[in-house]
């Protein structure tokens, strides 16, 4: 794998690790919503979206962006 390079120069707006605990407490929070709406009755509305409980721009990563020509140790796996 030393060879192994991505075909892609996409890389993260930002130097966190990863965004799975923020990706893991915005499922949380979603389940605890439904939760509560399925509680109120049927009357009540249920999230369809994570998105309309959590903010993806609290996300850890802000997303990512294209690097024309990059350096070669942006495009190692």
């Amino acid at each position: 794998m030393s060879r192994s390079r991505k075909k892609t120069p996409v890389i993260g707006y930002t130097c966190a690790k990863s965004d799975k605990p923020w990706k893991a407490k915005a499922a949380r929070s979603f389940r605890h919503a439904a939760r509560q709406a399925l509680g109120e009755g049927e009357d009540a509305l249920l999230p369809v979206k994570r998105w309309a409980v959590v903010n993806p721009w609290d996300a850890p990563k802000d997303g990512k962006h294209w690097v024309g020509g990059g350096e070669a140790r942006w495009l190692r796996k």
